[in-house]
């Protein structure tokens, strides 16, 4: 009996239909890092380059979950964290930010933007998939 697209086999004949993650980074090889972790874990990676990329994927697919850089061309994090905001389907959808910077001032500004979590650069695949599952299971 094959798998259905999405699905991962569960021991007892359960399923589970992959959850879907939207990383939004304008770094392609921190894409790729936080992609490979993410399916590792099984889940579904979705790429965006930056903000804008970002909302059209929102408006295509059904995401669970959403990991995003701060500091990105055109659209930065917070900026984006607010558009999605606006949306009545994504207004309770986590966020977390994923970026170098550490400083308090940072973090209180995604806060009030709408961002639920926060993992500073340099980060383990471990600690991206902890946060992750704090938020979605």
């Amino acid at each position: 009996m094959g798998e259905e697209p999405g699905c991962r086999a569960f021991p007892y004949g359960m399923s589970m239909t992959r959850k879907n993650i939207l990383i939004v980074d304008d770094s392609p090889s921190m894409r790729q890092l936080v992609s490979f972790a993410v399916k590792d874990a099984g889940y579904e990676a979705i790429l965006a380059v930056n903000g804008n990329d970002a909302m059209n994927r929102l408006t295509s697919t059904g995401i669970d979950i959403v990991i995003t850089d701060l500091n990105m061309q055109e659209t930065d994090g917070v900026e984006f964290i607010k558009q999605v905001r606006t949306n009545p389907f994504y207004k309770f959808t986590p966020i977390v930010m994923l970026t170098q910077e550490s400083q308090e001032l940072k973090r209180q500004e995604g806060k009030r933007a709408g961002a639920s979590g926060w993992i500073v650069k340099p980060f383990t695949p471990e600690q991206l998939i902890t946060v992750i599952s704090k938020f979605i299971r």
